[in-house]
């Protein structure tokens, strides 16, 4: 198969070097094109970033130059790792340009025809692409992955939400400091400590999650939210990669220990069966062990892909309680957004 070119906007941030990481080895896709403010034009984007990641840049991509943020010259393919003020500007030009843009970004995840997608999860939304204005006039459109926070908890319900229903969740989230970019959080502000906020974060959560879980209306062209109540509580803690959560539960049908663990073993969807190339072959694992899932000994599971679950135990206020992990720069970020772009072209979105 001949790789198709793609590009990367916001390529310098810790998104965008995940994108790099990624992307060099896909058998689909190839790095074509790179884009960050305009502080970084024209240099080499082995100088242009601040590489953070553990693996080298790739050397091919290090000797590229980074492009102005300009769908002229574009590939048709855009991975966007923006700010979401940034991409509230920038991503609706590249696809009235006729880009097809595969965002991380915030700012047109709860525009209601725009699909947020987890492909395991709601692989159906992606048809309201069609419904988009950029899509009637130049071919191009806008598909979203959800907040990083937002997906662990979401890969944990689904297979609840289908074999019992959801009725009331609440969610404490330990936040990894990478979820905040680079520079990030201040050393003095997290070390030794728990900052118990992160901008909107909450409403993400509780917002992106109804949306995944809802149901795709008649017309085409929004979401029917899913009806269940959820509470979040978002904290930043002093942990370098995976975000943990603590999730309590209450069920439309009731359950056993024993059915819960089924409906998380047996869970199995599309990107599976299709065998995208960057889809886990477990999409959601239960760890045994009392202490487990760890951000450093668990958020790699599937490539960092996969959802780590343990701890499943009975509560006293609503059914159950458990805890969730997910590598937030990739499963959260880059990940996500390279699945569902294997899963658009799997269904004929990328031409």
């Amino acid at each position: 198969m001949q790789r198709i070119p793609v590009g990367i906007l916001g390529a310098t941030g810790v998104v965008g070097q995940r994108f790099v990481q990624m992307l060099e080895h896909h058998p689909w896709f190839e790095v074509a094109w790179l884009a960050a403010s305009e502080r970084s034009d024209g240099r080499p984007y082995g100088e242009a970033a601040r590489w953070k990641l553990k693996t080298p840049i790739p050397a091919n991509v290090a000797k590229m130059r980074v492009s102005p943020a300009d769908p002229q010259g574009a590939p048709k393919v855009i991975f966007a790792a923006l700010d979401s003020a940034i991409a509230a500007e920038l991503e609706p030009k590249f696809a009235a340009a006729g880009c097809y843009v595969v965002s991380n970004s915030s700012a047109f995840r709860m525009q209601s025809n725009v699909p947020l997608v987890i492909p395991e999860v709601n692989p159906g939304h992606i048809a309201m692409i069609e419904k988009q204005v950029w899509r009637k006039q130049s071919g191009g459109f806008i598909a979203t992955n959800p907040n990083c926070s937002a997906i662990g908890l979401v890969m944990a319900l689904k297979p609840l939400q289908d074999s019992f229903g959801l009725e009331t969740v609440m969610a404490v989230t330990m936040q990894a400091i990478s979820g905040a970019g680079y520079p990030g959080v201040a050393s003095l502000d997290i070390l030794g400590n728990v900052v118990p906020y992160i901008k909107n974060e909450e409403e993400k959560m509780q917002e992106e999650a109804q949306k995944l879980l809802g149901a795709l209306a008649a017309d085409g062209a929004h979401i029917e939210p899913a009806a269940f109540k959820l509470s979040a509580q978002c904290n930043r803690v002093a942990v370098e990669d995976g975000h943990t959560e603590s999730i309590y539960v209450k069920l439309r049908k009731t359950a056993t220990k024993a059915e819960i663990l089924a409906a998380w073993s047996n869970f199995t969807a599309l990107p599976q069966q299709l065998g995208l190339p960057t889809a886990p072959k477990v999409a959601v694992q239960y760890l045994e062990a009392n202490d487990r899932p760890q951000p450093n000994m668990d958020r790699d599971l599937g490539n960092g892909m996969t959802t780590a679950v343990g701890r499943l135990r009975e509560c006293s206020v609503l059914d159950w309680k458990f805890t969730v992990l997910s590598h937030n720069t990739i499963r959260g970020a880059a990940g996500a957004a390279l699945l569902n772009a294997e899963l658009l072209k799997a269904q004929g979105y990328l031409g």
